[in-house]
Parts: structure tokens; C-alpha cells; sequence
């Protein structure tokens, strides 16, 4: 018991005087002069060692710079781990062929479709009696059993036509013929007005909220021509709507309609390689080797003799005169898993011609995250596919548009397929869609549905560069003989001579067999990246994994638990001082507790050992020791020592 209080002030004595160096290091500084002493980087060493001040700071300003560069170079080989090269690989074998989509580019007959466009036809041609004093004579049209435009036409009256006859925002009413004044906030912010000498040639027509009349939109066009098309399409997109599909299929072109004469490869083909499915805008569409039974065709052969020939019936004199201003039939290549967006990317045949179509088959695949945004799927897409075709960036464009369309205007937009449980707008059930869906558009074009952020682009993806060609056809010397075979082959259908107008000739077919596949690659791989980390490391800092790892022991480990016993250390002296009822007062300076934890290394309490002892710093203040080694080399005490101890008299004695 009496020994307790002896070995408390001997390990406290310890404790305050034992210099400790190393990760125990009681300051940052300490613990820095360690590592810079014991650390293999040499810079650092040389930092400590140096001698005069010019040269240590020479040491300083060269670690330094190492360090910037390494630093440097590291984020270089960063950045150039998640990029990607491309290689090109050229192959010559025998290559599927794709799927061919023709259309018609007028949709339906002209003569089957009267019954359901009389009145929009009849207003049409008011306002080009009106505008332009074009004038013709009353046609006689059978009205529609169902009067498809009873209610048309009280939209007609709704929506007119709007001649702005000055700059002083009035404008005629067509229906009406009276004038109109246009407020300031009825003008369309995005109109283009081109033709700015002469705003009599302005027409548009305005579009309102019903909910809100005063809240309009005035679309305005330069040119006569786009703004009566445009109000065309406007109505004719809501009479289409309200007929079924299957009365629109007849009312379409059938396969014997389009097609005259099919050739594939040098063999005959008729319509029953051909799949028809139904286009909101170009109707009945006929797709040759859309691989639907499960078989694909390929060929072996380039040149247009291996290809796909077909001779196309057009049929100019059943055109609707307001839809389209265009003659031909419009195709478009693509790989049978795609859908045909043959309103955005289709090619357009002429008539009266032979287009020849050669192509360059090409294959592309990307790397994904991290070294692009592209998706593999789409399933990580959070839009729904509508086409029941594989992804595409179209594909999720439409569908995203679709979707934003059925949520803000509550029907769909008659172009797209129809999302489950929606229906497509028209007049009488959504009498507002009109107002909504350009002012929806209008965001879509600029980027403000947040539909061109959600979509990606595809990782891999098939492509046919085409290169067109259009030579005259039939020639003068053979026009006669070959529209009169021709016209009697189909003379029991038609039932009249055939015109070359009415006729497309077309020929599909590969320019080559080489197959190029475009490809991503990784430009460096992770032990290529760890490879040159240590490079620079070696280079810079004459550094290596284990030198690393112990900056990161010392500079973050370390440093962090000494700034944490220091803040312990004060918070367990604010506690003591408060318990002992002087808060922030001072521990006294002979106080064996408060000393013993000057120095962390010593933790335990028991007693040092003779080795640690020697180890010991002489206090400056403490006279020298009593007992020093005896010198066995002559037995004698040395004679710094102030007085002799009694036992070594006896010593020196005997």
C-alpha cells in the first residue's frame, strides 16, 4: 500500500517528460518531422535535414512542384481512363437485307374520302375564293350517312381562317367576313412573318383557350400555302379520328393498288412478300422483308440486279388537292426490329422517274456509362414504349410527347399510338385540344417538357447509308409499249390507260457486301491506369503503393486522432475544473493526475522498465544523478559527481 503512491508519481513523471515521436506524436508538428524523417519519399527527408535556409526552401519549392505534377498528371490519366477509342472493322460476307416501308405520300383515295371531307373541303375553297379570288363551281358531294362534319363545321366557325390586313392587328374573319380586332397578347411570340412589306399576304388563324377565351394564340404564316395547310391538317386530323381503323384500311391503297411489277434478287416477288400495317398519316403502308413469318431475306450479290425492283402505281388524278402538294410515294430502309418513322426520315420517289437507292450497310455500338449516356435497352428509360418496337431515341421522343399530351390536354394526338386507356382527340370530346396541343408543342420544341433531358440514344444500332439516284422513265422511245403492257396487266382493275405521272419505278439494293461495324473500346483498362499512377509516383516522388499508403496513414489517421485527443483533452479539463466547483480554473501544477496525461504513450499504470528509463531526458532544472555506472575499465568513480556515496568508499578501499 505504501509503494501506490510512489509508482503513481513515477509513471506520472514519466509520462510528462518521455519525448514521444511517431503516430503518438502529442502535435502535428512533431508528427510531421516524423514523417519527413522516416518517410521514403526523399523530397520530404531532405525538407527536414537540410542546412541553411536557402536550401530548404529550394527542397520545399521541388516537393511541391512534384506533388502539382503528380496531381496533375493523375487527373489526365483520370479522364483519359473514361474515354473510348473507336475501331473500324470491314467485312466482306453475305448480308441480310433490310426492311423497305413504302408509303403513298397521298393517304387515302381522294374520290373514297369526299363524304367525310365535303365541308372542310367547302370552307377550304371559300377562303380561296375569299383571299385569292379563286372561284369554282358548286360540287356536288354526297353528305355522309353519319355527318362526320355536322359538328365540324361549328369548329370551322370556331376556328377560321384569319387574314391580318394591317399592322394595326385586324383582321377578317373568313367564315364570317366581318373584321376582328387582335388584341396585343393574342400574337403568337414565335410567328415568323418573312414577307414583312406587304402584311396583306399574313394569314393564320387563332386558337383559344375554352376555359379561358381571352387567353389566345394568333398563328400567323407569310405564305398563303402553309397557313391554309396548316389549318387543313388542323381539321383533318380531327375528322380522321373519328373513324375506325378499319373503314380508314379501306379507304387506303391496297397492295394490288400500289404495287405493279416486284422483283428480289432476280426472282419474281409479289404482294405476298410484302406486310401491310396502317399509318395515322401516310395510310396503308406496305413493308417488303419486314421478317414477320420469321424468315429474313439476304442476298449474296451486290448491284441493282440483286436488289429489290418494284414498279409503283401512284394513281396522281385521286390526290387530295389540300393534303398534300407532292407527287411520289415516300420509303424508308430500316432493320426489321425498328419502327418506320417515315414521316421524319423517309425518302420521297418521284414519279415519272427510275430512282435507283444504293446502300452501305453499317453497324455501331457504343460503350455505356461511365464513358457515355447511352442505354442498351431502354429499360432504364422511365418513358413507355408505345411502338412495340426495339428502343430508339425517336421512339422514346414520340412516346414522351404522347405520354405529356394524354396527362395535360386528356387525349392523344392522332400521329402516335394511342397509350392504354387514352383515346385520340377530335371535336367533340375535347373540343380544347387544338389550343393545348400547340402550346405543348411549342414547349417540346424547346426543351421545356423535360423530354430531350429522359431520352437517350441507343448503345448499338444498325444504319443504311443511302445514295440515291433518279434517271427519266419511261424513256420517249419506250414510254408507248411499256404503259400499254403495263395498263394491260392492271386494265381489268383500272380500268383507263395508265400515265407515266402515275408510275414510280424503284430500285433498292447493296452497292457492296462489305459490312462495317463501328465500335467502341475502353483506352486504357484499370491495370493500365494503377500502372501509370505508379509511374508518376516513381517519377515525381521516387514513390510507391506502400509510400501511399502511409501518407494517407499519417496525413489523415494520425492528424485526425491527435486533433481529437486535443479536443478531448480539453473537454476532460473543463470537466475536472467544473467538478471540483472552479470551472475553466487551472489544475495545479504538482498534480499527479493532471501530469500523467501530458504524455499519451504512457496509458498504463505500470512501472517502467530500466530500458525506458535510460531513455530518460535530463530535466534542465534537476541536479546530476548520485549513482552513475561505475568505469570498469580502471574501478574508479569519476570525480563530477559532488559527494561519493558510502558503498563505493568501501569499494575504492578494499
Amino acid at each position: 500500500a505504501a509503494t501506490a503512491p510512489g509508482k503513481k508519481k513515477i509513471t506520472a513523471r514519466l509520462k510528462r517528460t518521455l519525448p514521444v515521436r511517431g503516430p503518438q506524436a502529442p502535435t502535428l508538428s512533431e508528427l510531421m518531422r516524423w514523417y519527413c524523417l522516416n518517410t521514403n519519399t526523399h523530397g520530404c527527408r531532405r525538407i527536414v535535414v537540410s542546412r541553411g535556409r536557402l536550401r530548404r526552401l529550394l527542397w520545399i519549392l521541388l516537393t511541391l512542384s512534384a506533388v502539382g505534377l503528380i496531381l496533375w498528371q493523375c487527373a489526365e490519366l483520370l479522364m483519359n481512363y473514361y474515354s473510348a477509342s473507336v475501331s473500324v472493322t470491314v467485312q466482306f460476307q453475305k448480308l441480310p437485307f433490310p426492311a423497305v416501308t413504302i408509303c403513298n405520300i397521298n393517304p387515302y383515295k381522294y374520290s373514297a374520302m369526299k363524304e367525310y371531307l365535303s365541308e372542310l373541303d367547302k370552307e377550304t375553297k371559300k377562303a380561296l375564293e375569299t383571299f385569292y379570288g379563286f372561284s369554282e363551281g358548286k360540287s356536288k358531294v354526297r353528305r355522309s350517312v353519319d355527318d362526320w362534319n355536322s359538328t365540324g363545321n361549328d369548329f370551322f366557325q370556331q376556328i377560321p381562317l384569319l387574314k391580318v390586313e394591317d399592322f394595326s392587328r385586324t383582321a377578317t374573319d373568313l367564315h364570317s367576313g366581318q373584321k376582328r380586332k387582335i388584341e396585343g397578347s393574342v400574337f403568337h411570340k414565335d410567328s415568323s412573318i418573312v414577307n414583312a412589306g406587304d402584311s396583306n399576304d399574313i394569314i393564320g388563324f387563332q386558337l383559344c383557350d375554352a376555359n379561358n377565351s381571352s387567353d389566345c394564340a394568333l398563328y400567323t404564316f407569310s405564305s398563303g400555302v402553309n397557313a391554309i395547310q396548316e389549318w387543313y391538317k388542323l381539321h383533318y386530323m380531327n375528322i380522321m379520328a373519328q373513324i375506325p381503323l378499319e373503314t380508314k384500311e379501306k379507304l387506303s391503297y391496297s397492295a394490288d393498288d400500289l404495287l405493279l411489277t416486284c422483283f428480289f434478287d432476280g426472282l419474281s416477288c409479289d404482294k405476298r412478300h410484302f406486310t401491310r400495317f396502317h399509318h395515322p398519316l401516310h395510310g396503308n403502308c406496305y413493308t417488303f422483308n419486314s421478317g414477320e413469318n420469321g424468315t429474313i431475306l439476304s442476298t449474296s450479290t451486290g448491284g441493282s440486279e440483286y436488289g429489290l425492283q418494284v414498279v409503283l402505281y401512284i394513281d396522281e388524278a385521286d390526290y387530295n388537292p389540300f393534303l398534300v402538294t407532292s407527287t411520289g410515294a415516300k420509303i424508308i430502309v430500316h432493320d426489321q426490329n425498328e419502327y418506320p418513322f417515315i414521316e421524319d426520315i423517309g425518302t420521297e420517289i418521284e414519279t415519272a422517274a427510275a430512282t435507283s437507292i444504293g446502300m452501305h450497310f453499317t453497324r455501331s455500338r457504343k460503350l455505356s456509362k461511365p464513358y457515355s449516356d447511352c442505354t442498351e435497352t431502354g429499360a432504364d428509360i422511365p418513358v413507355e414504349n408505345l411502338y412495340n418496337k426495339s428502343y430508339s431515341l425517336q421512339i422514346c421522343l414520340h412516346s414522351c410527347f404522347q405520354k405529356a399530351m394524354v396527362d395535360s390536354c386528356g387525349c392523344a394526338q392522332y400521329a402516335q399510338p394511342l397509350p392504354a386507356g387514352a383515346e385520340y382527340c377530335n371535336y367533340k370530346r375535347n373540343p380544347n385540344w387544338m389550343y393545348c396541343y400547340y402550346r405543348l408543342h411549342e414547349k417540346f420544341v424547346k426543351e421545356q417538357l423535360g423530354c430531350q433531358q429522359i431520352c437517350k440514344d441507343a448503345c448499338s444500332f444498325k444504319e443504311w447509308a443511302l445514295t440515291t439516284s433518279i434517271a427519266q422513265w419511261p424513256s420517249a422511245v419506250s414510254e408507248d409499249w411499256m404503259l400499254r403492257v403495263l395498263s394491260w396487266d392492271k386494265g381489268q382493275k383500272l380500268n383507263k390507260k395508265l400515265n407515266k405521272t402515275d408510275l414510280a419505278n424503284l430500285m433498292v439494293f447493296y452497292k457492296d457486301l462489305n459490312e462495317r461495324f463501328i465500335s467502341e473500346n475502353p483506352a486504357n483498362t484499370l491495370v493500365i491506369l494503377l500502372s501509370n499512377f505508379g509511374g508518376q509516383l516513381g517519377l515525381w516522388m521516387s514513390c510507391s503503393v506502400v509510400c501511399v499508403i502511409e501518407i494517407v496513414e499519417v496525413f489523415f489517421i494520425d492528424s485526425l486522432s491527435i486533433v481529437l485527443r486535443r479536443q478531448w483533452q480539453r473537454a476532460k479539463k473543463w470537466w475536472g475544473g467544473r467538478q471540483r466547483g472552479g470551472a475553466g480554473k487551472a489544475a495545479r501544477a504538482g498534480d499527479p493526475e493532471r501530469q500523467g496525461h501530458d504524455n499519451p504513450v504512457c496509458l498504463d499504470e505500470d512501472l517502467p522498465t530500466f530500458t525506458t528509463a535510460l531513455r530518460l531526458p535530463l530535466p534542465q532544472d534537476s541536479p546530476l544523478p548520485r549513482t552513475p555506472p561505475p568505469n570498469y575499465s580502471t574501478l574508479r568513480l569519476e570525480t563530477a559527481f559532488t559527494e561519493q556515496l558510502p558503498d563505493t568508499l568501501e569499494l575504492g578501499q578494499h
